[in-house]
């Protein structure tokens, strides 16, 4: 990872990223996330918000009776949260790395949610780095959950961008992107350092660094480009946004739908 150039694309895009969640596409990924995670979380105690921006996920947490800090290498970000969040949200916001939480102790938390680092980590020491920091900072039985992107999703992105597109005409530039699962974009000021995962490997990775796979899931479910289309559908016919809702959590876990979904959620307990 480029800490620097990962910096220097979240103060461009500070606001953005703020209101990130709240774009049809958001809406589908928070809620889902939400839904998939809250039966696995347990009693309330102590959790880290790791890469949690300006906090939304906190404030999810501190709602649901949690002791939360929030930590994240964005000071724009975290200066955000700080103005905006409700008095009492968290107990500290910390500018951190993912790759380095040596500011805690061994089992510290008894849960961490890393929504968005992993998937910045280009380099596989890096990756295992940030991993062994999860597992060394979660109390066994501990639950973790981490955001991943799958590779194909960047080539869809890019596909979307007329002045990000010209990229993958460069024939090295799409076979590490394919093939490496590497996006280090040349133009400026946008998404970049990103890692792509394919969905087989992921589970092993995390279990090699002392967790015990929970699930893999997509939180676009199926729906991954639709967003527009679902969100239309909660105005319009709220009853059928929430039986298909329902359908898109039952089916989360479906292989068919992991390799092409636009983020991916890990849950792992601490073994």
């Amino acid at each position: 990872m480029d800490p620097a150039a990962v910096r220097a694309y979240y103060a461009a895009k500070s606001q953005h990223e703020r209101d990130r969640l709240l774009s049809a596409e958001g809406l589908l990924e928070r809620v889902l996330t939400t839904r998939l995670l809250e039966p696995h979380l347990g009693e309330p105690g102590r959790a880290l918000d790791l890469g949690g921006g300006t906090g939304p996920y906190s404030v999810w947490l501190a709602e649901l009776g949690w002791d939360v800090t929030l930590a994240d290498l964005s000071p724009e970000l975290l200066a955000i949260a700080e103005s905006s969040l409700p008095a009492g949200t968290v107990r500290e916001v910390v500018e951190i790395d993912a790759r380095d939480l040596s500011r805690w102790g061994d089992a510290t938390f008894d849960a961490v949610l890393s929504l968005g680092p992993m998937y910045h980590l280009t380099t596989a020491p890096d990756r295992a780095r940030a991993a062994t920091e999860l597992a060394r900072v979660t109390r066994p039985g501990g639950l973790v959950a981490v955001a991943l992107m799958p590779r194909y999703v960047s080539v869809r992105r890019l596909l979307s961008l007329p002045d990000e597109r010209w990229q993958l005409a460069d024939p090295a530039f799409l076979d590490r992107l394919l093939d490496d699962g590497v996006l280090e974009n040349a133009v400026p000021d946008r998404f970049t350092h990103v890692y792509g995962v394919e969905p087989d490997a992921v589970a092993p990775f995390f279990e090699s660094h002392g967790f015990a796979t929970v699930a893999l899931s997509s939180t676009h479910g199926f729906l991954t480009g639709v967003e527009d289309g679902f969100e239309a559908l909660r105005v319009e016919h709220p009853s059928a946004y929430g039986r298909l809702l329902d359908r898109l959590v039952a089916t989360a876990a479906d292989p068919g739908v992991l390799a092409t979904a636009g983020h991916l959620l890990y849950v792992g307990r601490r073994a």
